[in-house]
């Protein structure tokens, strides 16, 4: 199994190793609006797959990794003999303009940040702090692999709903978006430069209906909170799946949470609560 080569804040490589029953069986083509680590893209390595996110040094970074793989292995491997917490703060400060030197620059920082964070200031800085973890190559790297998957991929920076208007009959789309709820916005925002607003949300949901009435399989992952059962309500089947959070930075304070998966294709039927996945939701 080809693992992703970025850590993501709500990654779904867990999702990927216990809840592939819930994919469809045949798709012709792959669409993920919110891309993060690409734990189901890697997991099922569609022909055809449309990848985009709003996270322009993301989506930089997966093509350079497409176009470069070579050259950005070379890259990290040079960071990997430098790395210490000067060398950290110096890259931090100093966002490289060429494309694969930026990718090499994001994937460094992804590695060696507090628990693999995005997350910038006003002036579009990346500011999160330096954190424990000191190997920047990985066992599991392979670029030149990752790259010749991503070549059946299109890869775009854009806004969800111009991602979800391709999605037609044939396609499985997979949605993991911020998980924002009514009233509340909860620890995952705070993440991301671009609050996810409940407004989006519901422009989400709203998009979500027109591609499944197009005929796209679309599975939805959310929090387990009643707003978002409420507005997902006769949309598809609703089922609650459970993983152990790993993002405070007290382990005493990771606890396992419940998450919401809602699937078009599928009938109808009352919420199933006993999938219990105690698994790391962090990857």
């Amino acid at each position: 199994m080809l693992l992703p080569f970025l850590k993501w804040a709500g990654g779904k490589r867990w999702f990927a190793d216990r809840c592939m029953h819930l994919v469809p069986e045949t798709f012709e083509r792959y669409i993920e609006p919110f891309l993060g680590s690409g734990a189901m893209f890697f997991a099922l390595r569609p022909k055809q797959a449309i990848l985009s996110d709003l996270n322009d040094d993301l989506i930089n970074c997966y093509r350079a990794v497409r176009d470069a793989p070579m050259a950005i292995a070379e890259m990290l491997a040079a960071h990997h003999t430098d790395h210490s917490e000067d060398h950290y703060y110096r890259v931090r400060a100093d966002k490289p303009d060429d494309p694969v030197m930026r990718a090499a620059w994001f994937l460094y920082l992804n590695r060696t940040c507090w628990n693999g964070l995005y997350r910038v200031n006003r002036k579009n800085e990346f500011n999160v702090p330096i954190g424990t973890k000191t190997a920047v190559v990985l066992d599991s790297d392979n670029f030149a692999a990752s790259g010749r998957i991503l070549r059946g991929a299109e890869l775009e920076n854009r806004d969800f709903e111009q991602t979800l208007a391709l999605a037609g009959d044939g396609d499985f789309v997979f949605v993991d978006p911020p998980y924002t709820v009514k009233h509340n916005l909860n620890g995952f925002v705070k993440y991301n430069d671009r609050i996810f607003s409940w407004a989006d949300q519901v422009r989400l949901r709203d998009a979500v209906v027109e591609a499944a009435a197009r005929g796209a399989s679309v599975l939805v992952t959310n929090a387990n909170h009643a707003s978002i059962r409420e507005i997902y309500d006769g949309v598809g089947c609703m089922e609650v799946v459970r993983r152990a959070s790993v993002l405070a930075a007290n382990s005493k304070h990771r606890v396992q949470t419940d998450e919401l998966v809602v699937r078009t294709w599928l009938p109808a039927r009352p919420i199933v609560t006993d999938t219990a996945l105690a698994v790391e939701a962090m990857s």
